[in-house]
């Protein structure tokens, strides 16, 4: 699963993965086996089974390993269970409420109309992940987090290196740099005592007493900076390319807008930005769709392979807005994307000011030339060059 091939369209294996069972043994190995499921139904009852623990802490303790992740990257709320949690989740849930997100949509349009202003005024080209994908969400989570907008391009180049595919060192080596940095930042926010950013609120939470130590501070600021960013990154660039190659679906969505909340769900469940979620491991033996698995074993859930489960959605590999609700490209259970509301709003103005900026947009090359990032985890294009006619109508 780390060929060139798979980044590419990994759905044809993961269909003939599934086409076996929706819960397959993918690997074994003396600390135990590693199961990949498929299913969507066992998907979705993996991602809420209080059985399958995701304190990588507790799992790795007695078990040797040659890698160096920093511990703030390497144990954020992500990896932990109830109750701690729960309680790191509450802390940080308020910024995302619907009524939270709502106060951000002008800034996000206003980001988003700059972004496309200097696409325009380059020509008529441009690479629509780092010129437009990438520094979209970028620029919101450093707005809400109170990041240096100086310091955002190395914060997007240290996690983009946490999830290189096959490169371990470099995987190491980001995980401390994005560390050292926002340890940095908490300690500078901290001595000037002054913004009204999330990160500062949550600062005033520590060192108020409400139960959130110096490295749970730390690693929460870590992942919200890096989940903040990631998916909605992939969200954008994949929708628009599935959007690229459908110039009927582009017509309908730019002739009524209101259909984009619809296409963004549905983008969301035919390419997934996360092809695997996070680890899971069986805290004691269960069944999942007819394996049995032993306690210890690693289980991989696939939201990817899910999403395109024929069980669930018919017809899954194209894109019809519409369908019933039910992708799991943000989770489900209590590990849920915090981030949900915030992605879906960025996704929908991003979406719906390209098809009205840039009415001629199209690939500028052939799809199956398009690169693909080297990750396991998430599935995103490296770029997506794309070109317009000259004619560009105003926003």
């Amino acid at each position: 699963m780390e060929s060139p091939e798979f980044f590419r369209d990994p759905y044809p294996l993961l269909a003939a993965l599934r086409e076996r069972g929706p819960v397959q043994q993918v690997r074994s190995g003396p600390h135990g086996a590693t199961w990949l499921v498929t299913g969507w139904a066992e998907a979705r009852t993996a991602l809420a089974e209080p059985r399958l623990s995701k304190d990588t802490t507790r799992y790795f303790a007695d078990k040797p390993s040659k890698r160096n992740l920093a511990p703030a990257v390497s144990a954020t709320m992500l990896a932990t269970d109830p109750p701690d949690h729960t309680r790191l989740r509450r802390l940080a849930v308020k910024a995302f409420t619907p009524a939270a997100v709502a106060r951000l949509e002008p800034r996000v349009a206003e980001i988003a109309d700059g972004l496309l202003d200097r696409m325009a005024d380059g020509g008529d080209s441009a690479d629509l992940v780092e010129d437009f994908a990438v520094p979209l969400p970028i620029e919101v989570i450093g707005d809400l987090l109170g990041v240096p907008r100086e310091d955002r391009p190395a914060l997007r180049r240290w996690s983009n290196d946490l999830f290189a595919a096959g490169a371990p060192d470099s995987i190491d080596a980001a995980s401390h740099a994005i560390s050292d940095y926002m340890t940095e930042l908490i300690a500078k926010k901290r001595a000037e005592g002054t913004g009204a950013d999330l990160l500062t609120e949550l600062i005033a939470a520590r060192d108020e007493g409400d139960r959130l130590s110096e490295f749970e501070l730390v690693s929460l600021a870590v992942l919200l900076v890096v989940a903040g960013h990631e998916t909605t990154t992939n969200l954008i660039g994949n929708g628009a390319l599935a959007l690229l190659r459908d110039d009927a679906l582009r017509t309908r969505l730019r002739q009524d807008p209101a259909l984009i909340p619809d296409a963004v769900e549905e983008l969301l469940r035919y390419d997934s930005p996360i092809t695997t979620a996070t680890f899971r491991y069986a805290a004691e033996p269960l069944t999942l769709g007819g394996a049995e698995i032993a306690a210890g074993d690693v289980v991989l859930v696939s939201p990817g392979a899910a999403n395109r489960d024929p069980a669930r959605f018919p017809d899954p590999d194209t894109v019809t807005p519409g369908r019933s609700a039910g992708h799991l490209s943000f989770g489900h259970g209590p590990h849920h994307c915090l981030g949900a509301p915030l992605a879906r709003l960025e996704a929908r103005i991003a979406f719906r000011a390209l098809l009205t900026r840039f009415p001629g947009l199209r690939l500028a090359v052939p799809p199956g030339e398009l690169p693909w990032r080297h990750t396991r985890l998430m599935r995103g294009l490296s770029h997506l060059p794309v070109t317009w006619s000259a004619q560009v109508t105003d926003c």
